[in-house]
């Protein structure tokens, strides 16, 4: 999920991203999810890969990987996602391609990096979860493991491959010569560990599941209301003072359980017992409107198709269609920024496999016989 990610949004950004495929099976990701669309893709596939082409090449092959080094010396970034080992036995790895084109940047996205002793390993989200302790303070205190709900390593690792790619792109704008990029897995769900691990380094204190609450703060988790739950923060002197007010509840102004934050930290627990007192009362939409007035952080818990269809998710446009050939309009999640002087665009539905194979390489030069002598040696074979 990370390098098809990363390469999606730089087609957002505009990049011409050429999706190389297996021939036959193309991104296995194609096939999955378990239910079927109206076409062979899975609605997962088509909600990472708008804005590319798709050139089913045999890289396996010799006239596959010769077809492979002409479309790398016509570029500028190569994104690969396979296990460290995969690229170099396919004479396709970086010291191998950069003789071809000096000033490409080339990323590898891995499970644990390249090198180490975990490299070997294959890496998946769920393992990286885990094996960076994500996983470790995810869920509630005493409770089995869980893994955060969604893919936060891929997603992460797709996110920090992209601005590692674009920095050194404008070096190698800048000095003619590109560079290698390895991004893991595991390091971008690690990088995400600020406030856990501080407590560690700090106190000492192994970080533990905490639920929805948070270690620098309280009260700043889900609460219970007459209704369910909803969420709210009074992460400061200021705001604690203000909550207790309008939940006329001022007797926990001077409780010396809950004077600083520190205090309400260390009370966590019977702290959420007394608010909830008064929680339980009114609905999660009446506090969450009585908070929101007094400028008390505060937030209703949706669905995923709520927060989609919310009036706020459609103005923001969170939920995007675009035209594909077997689906008809399917549904994408929208732009997660927004640029104002050079706004990301739909300009290719996801591809279909190998639809723009005699495109490009038509633009890179390769007339109908040098193709059909490619073809004749297994090149675009499974």
């Amino acid at each position: 999920m990370a390098g098809p990610y990363s390469c999606m949004l730089l087609g957002d950004l505009g990049a011409d991203v050429i999706k190389i495929e297996p021939p036959g099976t193309g991104d296995q990701t194609r096939g999955a999810m378990g239910f079927k669309m109206k076409g062979p893709d899975s609605m997962g596939f088509l909600n990472m890969n708008r804005n590319k082409r798709s050139v089913a090449v045999n890289l396996k092959s010799e006239a596959g990987r010769e077809l492979f080094y002409e479309l790398v010396k016509n570029a500028d970034i190569l994104v690969e996602n396979y296990r460290p080992g995969v690229m170099k036995k396919l004479k396709c790895d970086y010291e191998t391609v950069a003789k071809y084109n000096p000033r490409l940047v080339y990323a590898s996205i891995s499970g644990f990096g390249q090198s180490g002793p975990w490299a070997g390993r294959p890496g998946f989200d769920l393992m990286a979860q885990a094996m960076s302790g994500v996983m470790s303070v995810t869920g509630h205190p005493g409770g089995p493991p869980v893994k955060a709900g969604v893919p936060v390593a891929d997603i992460g690792c797709g996110l920090f491959a992209t601005y590692a790619v674009l920095a050194a792109y404008i070096g190698a704008k800048a000095t003619g010569e590109g560079q290698y990029i390895d991004a893991s897995l595991f390091e971008a769900a690690l990088a995400f560990s600020v406030w856990d691990i501080s407590e560690y380094w700090g106190r000492g204190t192994q970080p533990i599941p905490l639920g929805t609450a948070n270690r620098m703060s309280a009260p700043y988790q889900a609460v219970k209301s007459k209704d369910g739950y909803f969420v709210m923060g009074a992460t400061n002197q200021k705001l604690w003072l203000l909550l207790c007010e309008t939940l006329g509840r001022n007797e926990l102004v001077e409780d010396p359980r809950f004077k600083t934050n520190p205090d309400r930290l260390a009370n966590r627990e019977v702290l959420i017992e007394e608010l909830e007192k008064t929680f339980v009362t009114r609905t999660s939409d009446e506090w969450v409107e009585a908070l929101l007035g007094v400028g008390i952080p505060a937030g209703t818990m949706y669905t995923y198709p709520e927060a989609f269809e919310s009036e706020h998710g459609r103005h923001r446009e969170m939920r995007i269609e675009i035209d594909h050939p077997h689906e008809g309009k399917v549904s994408n999640i929208g732009f997660a920024v927004k640029l104002t002087g050079t706004p990301q665009q739909v300009r290719l539905h996801p591809p279909l496999l190998g639809q723009h194979t005699d495109e490009v390489l038509k633009e890179i030069g390769l007339d109908t016989s040098a193709v059909e002598a490619l073809a004749a040696r297994g090149a675009f074979a499974p």
